[in-house]
């Protein structure tokens, strides 16, 4: 049996929040070069981010991103946390993830679209058609 899409629940520690947040992180074949990560702000509702799999791919080793999304080992503190940033017009956060976690939905995407193999399974036609058909 074949799949066409990864997803992960899992709660993450959120800057300002008592309490864990549910999280849930995405990967689907046919956007290869991207993963989603959605965070539970009320029962239904769900904020949604959306950033480059190399991204998470380098924060996993050393600080990354320059923009709106930074990702990065938590060494100074505990080595067993990703820190991903998030900042927007609206707000900025700080989200801690396990690192364990971040590792095992990589390499959920990794086995369904390999690193390096991502143009393979990009369909340039259908985001054409997406844009030009707003």
């Amino acid at each position: 049996m074949s799949t066409d899409a990864v997803h992960q629940h899992q709660f993450v520690s959120l800057n300002g929040c008592a309490l864990p947040v549910r999280s849930r992180c995405s990967y689907l074949r046919r956007e290869p070069f991207a993963v989603g990560i959605a965070f539970q702000v009320e029962r239904g509702q769900w904020v949604e981010w959306s950033f480059a799999r190399d991204l998470l791919v380098a924060g996993l080793s050393e600080p990354a991103g320059i923009g709106d999304v930074r990702v990065r080992p938590d060494l100074s503190v505990d080595e067993d946390y990703l820190i991903l940033e998030l900042e927007s017009p609206d707000g900025y956060a700080v989200v801690e993830m396990l690192r364990e976690d971040v590792e095992r939905f990589l390499d959920a995407t990794i086995a369904l679209v390999p690193l390096g193999a991502e143009e393979d399974h990009f369909d340039v036609e259908s985001l054409i058609d997406e844009i030009t058909n707003v």
